[in-house]
């Protein structure tokens, strides 16, 4: 199954693109698609949709997973960051694929291990979670936390097909 995460933001959208098979998980790509700070909203919006729309169209993957707008101490960033996940959310819908969504606190247990994780730990597991990544994550913090979100879509997507099966099988 290949997964597509991304990590949303008005000004940096990390996306992250990895194949899951069982528990074995392996890196495909991860990149940042970013938007103009000194054009109109709408305008950057219309950037990170066409870049994401451009990462699906060419890794073409089979589900996404987004991560969570946190509440910002600061209102406007907070609706921004949140009009700009709203476009992380339409773009993999709208090209067909299921889209699931998990927290911050979430993404880091499953990937670090504690909910509390900070980003060189993120990017520290996941390198070695995904070999092959160190290059991608090293340049983008962003693709970091992306590559993390589909990491935990991964666990998350075996975890229910383990229960899936289990309850399925049933007693006889």
């Amino acid at each position: 199954m290949r997964l597509l995460g991304l990590d949303p933001g008005l000004r940096r959208t990390g996306w992250g693109v990895i194949e899951a098979e069982g528990n074995r998980l392996r890196f495909i790509a991860a990149g940042t698609v970013t938007s103009h700070g000194d054009r109109a909203l709408s305008d950057r919006l219309v950037e990170l949709h066409d870049g994401i729309a451009a990462v699906i169209e060419a890794w073409r993957p089979s589900e996404a997973a987004v991560e969570e707008t946190f509440v910002n101490k600061n209102p406007t960033s907070t609706l921004k960051l949140g009009v700009a996940r709203g476009v992380a959310l339409l773009v993999p819908a709208r090209a067909g694929l299921t889209v699931a969504e998990y927290p911050a606190n979430l993404i880091k247990k499953s990937v670090v291990g504690t909910g509390h994780a900070d980003k060189a730990q993120i990017q520290a597991m996941v390198a070695r979670l995904l070999p092959g990544a160190a290059a991608a994550i090293t340049t983008s913090v962003d693709a970091a936390d992306a590559l993390a979100v589909a990491i935990t879509h991964a666990h998350h997507a075996a975890t229910r097909a383990k229960v899936g099966g289990i309850m399925s099988g049933g007693a006889r």
